[in-house]
């Protein structure tokens, strides 16, 4: 029996399109690693170095953007409104520093669940598109944490983006 319970509250026929679309991309993150491994290769030797650079990629265009390193910027050129609601968001915390961030569903851990994928697999490949945010804060000059994720079992994805410097600062 899977502990991973993953289901969205809101119904939304244009938001449940949207959630499809990024179920999509996590399909093709689970199948380019089911590949690698039918071809002996571990896709933890790539995946996350390839989905970080995508990520300081897309950092670089939203801190471009947003005309601005400060965490609020992040909040506003990627958790955006529309994008809360497709994660099911709560915004914790907001500072130039720090975004606290909790999400309570995950199109991605849906895609793998519909997959087929095991507990160990979804966590496996959650970590390695989580590699994409790290990218994004590294942009940012930040540090990102997860102390829960719905993959690994947890209610909430809680991301922190900080800022390691200004948190000893304070």
């Amino acid at each position: 029996m899977s502990k991973v319970v993953n289901e969205p509250k809101i119904k939304n026929p244009l938001i449940k399109a949207i959630r499809e679309l990024l179920e999509h991309r996590a399909l093709w993150l689970y199948l380019l690693c089911d590949e690698a491994r039918k071809k002996g290769l571990l896709p933890q030797d790539f995946a996350p170095a390839a989905i970080r650079r995508c990520g300081h990629m897309q950092g670089r265009q939203l801190v471009k953007k947003g005309h601005t390193k400060s965490l609020k910027g992040l909040r506003r050129t990627l958790f955006t409104k529309p994008a809360q609601l497709v994660f099911e968001m709560k915004i914790q915390k907001c500072t130039d520093n720090e975004l606290e961030i909790h999400f309570h569903y995950c199109p991605l851990v849906k895609a793998w669940q519909k997959a087929g994928c095991s507990d160990e697999e979804i966590a496996c490949l959650c970590d390695t598109a989580m590699c994409g945010d790290r990218g994004i804060g590294e942009a940012y000059g930040c540090a990102l944490d997860l102390p829960k994720t719905i993959a690994n079992g947890d209610d909430i994805c809680h991301l922190r983006y900080y800022r390691k410097n200004a948190m000893k600062e304070q």
